[in-house]
């Protein structure tokens, strides 16, 4: 029953019911959209490939083992240093926010559910949404690696929500970008956690150039 309890925690934990405001940001893909860049369903399914290989797993996904293993055995250090780490690994203003305000967002909302591990992120400049999931995980024993997976899955959600609404797709488009796009996620997920600590880093220029011009988007629906 506890592995059974760990699953539901992770579903929890990844839901886009989840009230930190993850469906107020579209990470660049608006502007994308606005921009011409993607018009239809192949050009969405290449934006969130390049994006889901060249950074989330090159970046947030090993980072995130190691913010798990820190929080695990107890290391504050580690946790603020990878923290850090991945806040300087944004390559724009929006998405340094973006990170912030979702990772004190959660942390809010895990004060509320009785871990009062997160309080000390509640205004912490370096908050970022992995570490406070991180810390969800480790304290409600799901497996690290299910972990990992999970967060790539919630972040793969989001952005096909946006697609969706941006494109705009149709639903039944939307739901075959996250059959096709998860297909990746176990070998991602697997590459990530071999990576040395010298081998952590990614960058997707098309993501950075979109971000840096959504900043000055006249009109938007999105914060990102």
């Amino acid at each position: 029953m506890a592995t059974d309890l760990s699953l539901i925690r992770l579903l929890q934990l990844v839901s886009p019911g989840l009230p930190i405001g993850m469906y107020s940001y579209s990470q660049g893909f608006e502007r994308a959209v606005d921009d011409g860049w993607i018009t239809n369903t192949d050009q969405a399914a290449d934006w969130l490939r390049g994006v889901l290989t060249n950074a989330l797993s090159r970046v947030d996904a090993p980072i995130l083992a190691r913010l798990y293993d820190a929080w695990t055995r107890g290391d504050d250090a580690a946790v603020a240093y990878w923290s850090n780490t991945l806040i300087a690994c944004r390559e724009t203003a929006e998405l340094r926010a973006e990170d912030r305000q979702t990772g004190q967002a959660l942390a809010r909302l895990l004060v509320n559910l009785e871990l009062p591990e997160a309080q000390t992120w509640l205004r912490h400049p370096d908050a970022t949404l992995a570490g406070l999931f991180g810390l969800a995980a480790a304290r409600w024993q799901i497996g690290k690696t299910d972990a990992m997976a999970g967060y790539l899955w919630g972040w793969l959600e989001n952005q096909v929500l946006c697609a969706v609404k941006l494109v705009p797709l149709g639903q039944v488009a939307g739901q075959r970008l996250l059959k096709d796009l998860a297909g990746d996620i176990p070998a991602l997920v697997k590459q990530a956690l071999s990576m040395a600590d010298d081998d952590i880093g990614g960058s997707c220029f098309g993501l950075a150039l979109a971000s840096s011009r959504h900043e000055m988007q006249y009109s938007r629906l999105f914060r990102s």
